[in-house]
């Protein structure tokens, strides 16, 4: 695995994306509350772009009894990416399908030494 510094700490502010390409493995870096988060950018459902996608609280669909849609909420506590080829939504910071738990992002390590920052990739 090789070590490739992306950065200083002052680099990222608190929210940044940041697409990279590191020995030919497209990947996001996300900066969010203080940590990293850092995936392939590859979607897991039919491979499109997932990082390059917009990044949303999670959308929850207000269903009533009658299974009917009354609008939407959004849960402040989750930050989501949703891949721009078909709409697939994941936690930026666990990975994980906003549905399908077996369904997640392909993670890439991040390492923060002496107030730089480095992405592990193979």
């Amino acid at each position: 695995m090789t070590e490739h510094e992306i950065g200083s700490l002052t680099d990222f502010a608190d929210g940044d994306k940041k697409l990279l390409s590191l020995n030919g493995v497209d990947i996001g870096v996300f900066h969010l509350d203080g940590r990293f988060h850092a995936w392939r950018n590859t979607c897991p459902h039919q491979g499109g772009p997932v990082c390059q996608g917009r990044i949303f609280k999670r959308v929850i669909d207000n269903l009533g009894p009658d299974k009917q849609a009354h609008g939407r909420t959004y849960d402040e506590s989750q930050v989501h990416i949703v891949c721009p080829w078909h709409g697939a939504e994941f936690n930026i910071r666990t990975g994980l399908h906003a549905g399908i738990p077996d369904l997640k992002l392909s993670p890439i390590e991040i390492v923060v030494r002496d107030e730089k920052v480095y992405a592990r990739v193979e």
